[in-house]
């Protein structure tokens, strides 16, 4: 069995109306009721009680109910009204049935049974039947059974088998000649040891005719069942099973088979066995002392035990609960939960046996309960009644769960579950609980965030006309802002405090006098919470207007808490936030980042940028410290350095999606202050729509920030295209100026030692943006670039010691001789001035540089180990009697022997295969000669009108790159595409190519 579960309790009954019996019969005293629902002579339903009485008389009483706006929960019962008696026998009444329809009374009396109308117009007739009936009950089924149906009087079948012979056995017990009847009722009657199925037939609706003084009707016997053994005191007949108590227990009968089953035996010392019907759940409560065990209609105990305080009287019922009435005395047990939720005095102690009745329908009302005397009528307070006292009593938790089980019993709808979390969410906020009123404003659906608005800025504001007038129950003071509630709610609690002294009691929450809270802590709590409350609306569908007001009042909690990371969270996502409302505030708080932010994500590009400007000021002069930088554990430098750096860096971001080129000039100086790299991102952003005016660029960069411009213009010319000559021509300045400048300052340190060298080295290198250095980037561009002015670039180098560019230059100019002095001479690149040769393509450029070898002029020994690197490669293509006459009488023999020695071999073999293909005869022979030697050989051809396999430029004079694959591309492509993949996209590091080899012509 449960224990007793305790619960808080709440006002279910409320008593209305009571009757006095003694006023109309002073000998009698009560001893049965029946609560019924009748037609009246409008044909409205109204309520009626009947008293039986242990003189054997029956009163009437009307109960009055005004049914206000028709909704069950707003009936208000009036009063008890007397309407008539009747006398039934000299004996007590014991039991009443009313039979509601077809307007009579069942009655049982000293072992017989009378009949009377509802309205007890007529005296009561007795039925002829057998006496000694010490127990009637009527066959109770759900709405929509015929209460003839399942009647399976010995075939065992169920439902619908036994219907022939009901009907059969009907026909044979109505005499012949007899009446029709229209109608009737099934009842279970207890005689001596039999138990027995009887059928009330009555005469037509009015129940009167020719023979009938106004109660007739009789009973015919359907069936005969030997009962239990025992006296049985209790019995409920639920659809096809008939539930009896005895002194030994209760059991189970099936009235189909006649076979019964013991449910449970009952102590032998108990009280009597009592039952009752539950109309709500269809259900059968079995008492034994004071616990009720729920069975099904198979006996089946379903659910959890009821422990009643002591013992009881009478049992009733009304919707969800149990009512059991003792010692003037009733009290509600709920049928799920089974705690005792109310407790009433209606009769004071040694009132002597109480008796109680409740309504029939599952929706019921109406409690009666009466002593020997008296009748007092209850009425179930209406739900949201019970709420609302609930919450007066500061009893939420309790209001909660009343709410949730009338939602799930389909009694209460969700949108009122909402109301009354929104309700106690208010309650516990000026109870200063605000966590959990928060919880309870997120579990509510209906609440509007506007709602709280009033509780974190004052009215008036701009939003004050989104604010519902909703007072709900008005069980709350209006709203206000959170320090006035928080002072409010203190002082209301000292005043309590006082009173608990003076011994009044108050509903004060307890936990505030145990754990008494500070101002400062308090408000700090209602910020925080309220902030989550906003944050979670954030994720709802609002209108533009509320969404403003969520946004910017969250912004505003946040700043009295100082969460500069949510502050700056919400200003740099997408927010709703009013910059007008919050300017002012952010300023005088300090909170500039927070403002850049907010104005960067409102599209406002020119104050946010000017606002990082401002603050990357007051950085370098320490006016202003970075609030996410404060607990940083860097040194100061290191920390000024990496806000500049910020607010640099989030400028930037807002420059490279921007167009407005006023703008972007405006703030790249203080920016490439700070950072060159940040600069020439802002300058070569692909995020804006529309690009910059190169000339406007060129002429706002500043003269000093030379990488800068270099970047720039790169990046104009490699990734952009352009094909303005002049860029071209001022890049290829700008690098030459820049080379002679690092040429010159590293001639100056060669004088400083090995150690002093790498370190300045190292740390020019690591504050340039560039990660090569500017004479490779020079060579690279002089030779892949046909736009510049070469003529103006060689005067710029023409006397700095930059030889090999200005090699380039001479080649670009066409002055061969030029190019060979310097790279033979000056740079003394064997290498390099016979590759030049090579691509010149005449024999007198190898003999040119072969005297440039002999004979170097200005005072230069003659570079004979160069000489005979040429001839050793290119002596082939020299005519050796001009070598010999070049040869200078001072050059050792020895170095120059086998050379000679090879050309001459090599001249006479290339006479005698001359002759051998002169002579022969067969051209078949020489084209499959042809094709081995193009089967060993690749051949490409290079002139003025190739173009390159990438970017489709003509190669013209270009330097060019071939990929094994015969891909034909300029330098600029190769640098992008690099070494190892080619322009189809094939690696030749991981898919290796091998051929025969190439020969490349110009």
């Amino acid at each position: 069995m449960a224990k007793v579960e305790s619960s808080m309790a709440r006002v279910v009954l409320e008593p209305h109306a009571q009757f006095d019996l003694t006023a109309h019969s002073r000998a009698s005293s009560i001893r049965s009721l029946a609560l019924a629902t009748l037609p009246d002579a409008r044909r409205h339903r109204s309520t009626v009680l009947y008293v039986g009485t242990n003189s054997g008389t029956l009163f009437s009483l009307s109960v009055d109910i005004d049914d206000g706006d028709g909704a069950p929960n707003d009936a208000v019962l009036r009063k008890l009204s007397f309407l008539r008696s009747v006398s039934v026998s000299d004996a007590a009444v014991e039991c009443i049935s009313v039979i509601e329809e077809f307007g009579k009374v069942l009655l049982l009396s000293n072992g017989a049974l009378f009949l009377v109308d509802s309205e007890l117009s007529n005296r009561a007739s007795k039925l002829s039947f057998s006496k000694g009936v010490s127990l009637v009950t009527r066959r109770r089924f759900r709405n929509g059974e015929s209460e003839g149906l399942g009647l399976g009087l010995g075939s065992g079948s169920g439902l619908g088998s036994g219907l022939g012979l009901f009907q059969k056995l009907r026909m044979n017990s109505v005499k012949e000649g007899e009446m029709q009847s229209e109608g009737g009722c099934v009842f279970a009657l207890v005689v001596g040891k039999r138990l027995i199925l009887a059928e009330l037939v009555l005469g037509n609706r009015n129940g009167k005719n020719e023979r009938d003084d106004g109660g007739g009707g009789s009973l015919v016997v359907l069936k005969e069942i030997q009962c239990v053994d025992g006296v049985v005191s209790a019995m409920v007949w639920l659809n096809d099973s008939i539930v009896v108590g005895t002194v030994n227990g209760y059991s189970l009968i099936s009235c189909v088979t006649g076979q019964s089953s013991v449910i449970f035996s009952l102590p032998d010392v108990s009280r009597p066995p009592r039952l009752k019907l539950l109309h709500k759940e269809w259900r059968v409560l079995l008492l034994v002392d004071n616990v009720g065990v729920i069975v099904d209609a198979h006996g089946q105990p379903v659910g959890g035990s009821l422990v009643f305080r002591h013992g009881l009287d009478s049992v009733g019922e009304i919707g969800s609960y149990v009512v059991v009435v003792s010692d003037g005395k009733i009290e509600l047990y709920h049928k799920r939960y089974g705690g005792c939720v109310q407790v009433l005095p209606f009769g004071g102690e040694g009132v002597g046996r109480c008796v109680v009745a409740s309504e029939e329908d599952r929706d019921g009302r109406l409690v009666v309960v009466a002593t020997a005397t008296k009748v007092v009528c209850y009425q179930k307070l209406p739900s949201v009644e019970q709420i609302k006292d609930l919450l007066r009593k500061k009893n939420y938790k309790g209001a909660i769960s009343l709410v949730e089980e009338l939602e799930s019993e389909g009694e209460m709808s969700k949108d009122l579950l909402s109301f009354v979390h929104a309700q106690v969410g208010f309650l516990l906020l000026f109870d200063l609980h605000f966590k959990e009123a928060v919880d309870h404003f997120l579990l509510s659906d209906t609440m509007q965030p506007s709602e709280v608005f009033p509780f974190i800025m004052r009215d008036p504001n701009r939003w004050s006309l989104l604010v519902p007038r909703n007072r709900y129950w008005g069980l709350h003071p209006p709203p206000a802002p959170l320090e006035d509630v928080i002072d409010d709610g203190l002082m209301t609690i000292q005043r309590a405090s006082f009173l608990r002294k003076a011994g009044v009691e108050t509903i004060v929450d307890n936990d505030l006098f145990l754990n008494p809270v500070n101002r400062a802590d308090l408000l700090k709590s209602a910020i925080k919470n309220i902030s989550r409350y906003l944050e979670a609306c954030r994720e709802k569908d609002l209108t533009e207007s509320v969404r403003e007001g969520v946004d910017t009042l969250l912004m505003y909690l946040y700043r009295a808490l100082n969460c500069v990371e949510d502050m700056e969270r919400l200003a740099s996502s997408t927010n709703w936030c009013v910059v007008e409302e919050l300017e002012q505030m952010l300023e005088e708080s300090g909170h500039l980042r927070t403002l850049a932010f907010l104005c960067a994500s409102k599209g406002m590009s020119s104050k946010a940028v000017h606002i990082w400007r401002i603050l990357a000021r007051n950085y370098s002069s320490g006016l202003w410290k970075d609030p996410a930088l404060e607990n940083s554990t860097k040194d100061s430098g290191e920390s000024l350095i990496s806000s500049r750096s910020i607010a640099a860096a989030e400028a930037s971001k807002i420059l490279e999606e921007s167009s407005d080129q006023e703008l972007i000039l405006q703030h790249l100086g203080w920016i490439a202050d700070i950072s060159q790299v940040l600069a020439v991102k802002v300058l070569t952003s692909e995020k804006r729509e529309i690009h910059l005016s190169p000339d406007e660029v060129v002429t706002t960069i500043d003269p000093q920030k030379v990488e800068i411009l270099q970047r720039y213009l790169q990046w104009l010319i490699e990734d952009q295209d352009c094909n303005d000559t002049q860029l071209h021509t001022l890049y290829a300045l700008s690098l030459a100026k820049s080379a002679i400048e690092v040429f010159e300052s590293e001639n100056i340190c060669e004088n400083l030692d090995s150690e002093n060298i790498e370190t300045r080295s190292l740390a020019v290198s690591k504050n340039s943006i560039f990660d090569t250095p500017v004479r490779e980037r020079l060579q690279i561009f002089l030779q892949s670039s046909d736009l510049y002015d070469p003529e103006e670039v060689l005067y710029l180098i023409e006397g700095s010691e930059l030889w090999l560019e200005k090699a380039i230059l001479y080649r670009r100019l066409g002055q061969e001789t030029l190019v060979l002095q310097i790279l033979a001479l000056k740079l003394e690149d064997s290498e390099a001035a016979e590759q030049y040769c090579a691509e010149i393509g005449r024999a007198d450029a190898f003999m040119q540089l072969l005297e440039m070898y002999l004979d170097p002029q200005d005072g230069k020994d003659p570079m004979f180990t160069a000489a005979v690197r040429l001839l050793h490669n290119h002596g082939e293509s020299l005519d050796p009697l001009q070598v010999l006459e070049k040869l200078s009488p001072d050059m050792p023999l020895q170095l120059a022997s086998d050379t000679l020695l090879r050309m001459f071999r090599a001249r006479v073999h290339h006479h005698r295969q001359g002759q051998i293909v002169h002579n022969l005869s067969r051209a078949v022979d020489i084209d499959a000669r042809l094709s081995r030697l193009e089967e060993r050989s690749r051949h490409v051809q290079i002139d003025d009108e190739s173009l390159c396999d990438s970017c489709d430029a003509r190669l013209g004079t270009k330097l060019f790159a071939m990929y094994p694959d015969d891909t034909v591309v300029c330098y600029k492509c190769y640098r992008r595409q690099g070494e190892s993949v080619s322009v189809s996209g094939r690696n030749f590091k991981e898919d290796i190519l091998f051929k025969p080899g190439w020969l490349v012509s110009r």
